[in-house]
């Protein structure tokens, strides 16, 4: 008897994983580490002679390219403005967003992460200074 497989992340496979950073131009050392996340797979992979790189694996019909290509034009959108967010990068094939067999991934430089200063002071500071600069410029 056959089983066949039913969780949509069944076929993403370390091979699978590393082949998507081939595919998309990345010379990668084999080294890959898996990362916290919720909905999709996220992982640290080692680039040669370079720091590493973190990719994430959308999950298979959870949401559409259009939605996934929207959320990478808010994420530069944000960082053109000087908003603090980790935007992906532009893959050697000039996209944000690749695909590996079923898998759309996109690629993000590695980012140490804090949690947020909940501080009304904090945030008052940093959001009256982010206006400050789109009204000034």
């Amino acid at each position: 008897m056959t089983e066949t497989s039913s969780h949509p992340y069944d076929a993403l496979t370390p091979d699978t994983i590393l082949d998507a950073m081939e595919s998309a131009g990345f010379v990668i050392n084999g080294r890959l580490f898996a990362l916290n996340s919720y909905e999709n797979r996220v992982y640290q992979i080692g680039i040669e002679d370079s720091a590493p790189l973190i990719v994430k694996f959308y999950r298979p019909g959870r949401w559409s390219e259009a939605q996934i290509r929207e959320e990478h034009t808010f994420t530069a959108e944000l960082t053109a403005a000087d908003i603090p967010v980790v935007a992906p990068l532009t893959l050697p094939t000039g996209d944000t967003l690749g695909r590996c067999q079923e898998f759309l991934f996109a690629v993000f430089p590695q980012r140490g992460g804090q949690a947020p200063d909940t501080s009304f002071t904090m945030w008052a500071e940093k959001a009256t200074s982010s206006i400050a600069r789109r009204w000034i410029s």
